[in-house]
């Protein structure tokens, strides 16, 4: 019988080892944490009075307790990163992160984003002034006696000036807006479907008013409102 030399003994010894391994088994894809956009800098809060000033008032759905602060960059019209601020339902957080993670990777634009404390309230001055934003304790604009989605802290508007809402009279906001009423061309800030936000907002499961039979292009909600 032929004698084995030992390297090559040592060599099938760890090949039968390797064997009796199983296959290792593929790893699904982590899903994408809402915050891991890189630069987005998201910070989390609890929403100071002072934040809250003119948007809340009592008899408002949600208490002050169940809102949240973040502050968070954004990419600018003028091609910067500047820090901005939205006041959301504590439930709205984890979308909204995710829905401006992806949109700051992609660098969409956005004018500005205060909350509305800086506008004392006012959605008409917001819209004029181009601003994002969500938590506002009001009526629906061109409806009075119905009350927003903004005011559970579960709806926002984007770009409001390049984004304009047409109410069921036809009025459109803001006015300078109706400029943008034609959605077929590319404009900075403009959300269009199949766009990074109206794709983001979908897998997070809010819903666009830009689908609506008189459109909110601005608007986004959980519940379809």
């Amino acid at each position: 019988m032929q004698k084995v030399p030992r390297s090559a003994m040592a060599a099938l010894v760890v090949a039968a080892v390797l064997l009796t391994i199983p296959p290792a088994q593929a790893q699904p894809t982590p899903p994408l944490s809402p915050a891991a956009a890189p630069g987005l800098n998201a910070v989390v809060s609890a929403a100071p009075g002072a934040k809250l000033a003119h948007t809340y008032r009592r008899g408002c759905p949600v208490p002050p307790g169940r809102l949240r602060l973040i502050r968070m960059n954004h990419w600018g019209f003028d091609g910067k990163v500047h820090r901005g601020e939205l006041i959301v339902n504590r439930q709205a957080v984890n979308p909204m992160l995710y829905v401006f993670g992806r949109a700051f990777a992609a660098k969409f634009p956005i004018r500005r984003m205060k909350v509305m404390a800086a506008y004392r309230g006012s959605d008409t001055a917001a819209m004029k002034q181009d601003n994002t934003s969500a938590f506002n304790c009001r009526a629906v604009t061109g409806s009075p006696g119905k009350m927003s989605q903004h005011s559970y802290g579960n709806a926002i508007d984007i770009n409001t000036l390049e984004n304009p809402y047409v109410d069921t009279a036809g009025r459109v906001y803001p006015p300078a807006g109706r400029r943008y009423l034609r959605r077929d061309r590319p404009v900075k800030g403009m959300i269009r479907r199949g766009d990074v936000i109206t794709t983001a907002m979908r897998k997070v499961g809010w819903q666009w008013g830009g689908r609506w039979a008189h459109p909110d292009y601005q608007h986004f909600s959980a519940n379809g409102r």
